[in-house]
């Protein structure tokens, strides 16, 4: 992609995440927009169908980044390491602008609704259904750990991290361990 058009989409996707952080995304407007970004509304129109496309286009490609940011170490699942999980919240408070953004205004529910289902598709290869969890519903106990991982990522963010992401990684970790979510040793 040419230099010039990434950086008005750069901008484009940088004042909109500003326009999020101060007001409700139903009040912004294309022509906000542009010229938060300083550029034409036509420019933004190049780059978007509309501002539902900014932002489904912005939540697509953040939430691809936090899972690659989890998945850095090559092992396959959503957290498969202390490490992933530690860099994930690393990845989150450098990007906290944005995940504050849509997870403070209430009408951009679909954001939460895809983190979780990120998180269900990664916890479903991790679940060990043996020991505590043998003869139990592994839809139920998926459902009930990406909620938890859902809510415990919008409160740390939400109420601007109030603990070090080492303080609320080691805590996680703990109970990923009590609940057998963390990867099984290699034998």
């Amino acid at each position: 992609m040419d230099r010039r058009i990434q950086k008005s989409r750069e901008s484009i996707i940088e004042a909109f995440i500003q326009l999020l952080s101060e007001k409700k995304f139903e009040q912004i407007t294309i022509n906000q927009i542009a010229e938060r970004a300083n550029v034409s509304r036509g420019t933004v129109y190049l780059h978007f169908i509309d501002k539902f496309d900014l932002l489904d286009q912005c939540i697509k490609s953040h939430l691809v980044e936090l899972i690659e940011s989890s998945l850095f170490c090559g092992v396959t699942g959503i957290f498969p390491s202390k490490e992933a999980l530690l860099h994930s919240f690393r990845y989150l408070k450098q990007h906290a602008s944005f995940y504050g953004a849509v997870l403070a205004d209430q009408s951009v529910p679909e954001f939460r609704t895809r983190l979780q289902a990120a998180l269900l598709r990664g916890l479903d290869k991790q679940i060990d259904m043996s020991g505590i969890n043998q003869g139990r519903n592994k839809e139920i106990i998926l459902q009930f750990l990406a909620s938890a991982l859902a809510g415990m990522i919008e409160w740390w963010i939400t109420t601007a991290e109030p603990y070090s992401e080492e303080e609320l990684v080691d805590e996680l970790w703990i109970l990923m361990e009590r609940n057998q979510m963390t990867p099984l040793p290699h034998v």
